[in-house]
């Protein structure tokens, strides 16, 4: 039996609905999920904000590219932590003036438990910048990421 072929391009569909003037409910395929706003901005605080569910996607875009292009290399890729920072211009947001764009010099600090070389980090960090689509979109709109790597040793208890 053949490998079944994969859609290069797909439309991908999810809905939201406004049930307060800061939460909304959104479904995405068979998932359902909340983003709202914090308590000091007259949120519920049951869930990130929108521009914070924007951000925390490219942590997850991160983490998941990194992975499949460890896989690909045959080099294996263990716990990886990712801590986040980056200005946000609220200007824009305050409706007080447009801001082109509002967020800038995104530092991601990226700890890996690995057994790949040095080089192998280098071509994985490579090929990450090229294949990352959320860092794609987001370098293209103007904002600025550094992405700072550290290889730990694979414990032990993940081989």
């Amino acid at each position: 039996m053949g490998q079944i072929k994969q859609k290069t391009v797909v439309k991908v569909r999810q809905s939201g609905v406004g049930q307060t003037h800061s939460r909304s409910h959104v479904r995405i395929r068979d998932l359902y999920g909340i983003i709202d706003e914090p308590l000091e901005r007259g949120g519920t605080n049951l869930a990130p904000t929108p521009t914070e569910t924007m951000m925390s996607a490219l942590i997850g875009c991160t983490n998941v590219i990194s992975n499949k292009i460890a896989a690909k290399m045959g080099v294996t890729f263990g716990k990886m932590t990712i801590e986040m920072s980056y200005d946000f211009n609220r200007l824009g947001t305050m409706l007080t003036e447009e801001v082109e764009v509002p967020f800038d010099n995104v530092v991601l600090d990226i700890v890996v438990e690995t057994d790949a070389s040095a080089a192998q980090l280098e071509a994985i960090k490579h090929d990450l910048e090229k294949y990352c689509p959320v860092a794609k979109v987001f370098r293209a709109a103007g904002m600025t990421i550094t992405e700072n790597w550290s290889m730990v040793p694979l414990a032990e208890t993940s081989h």
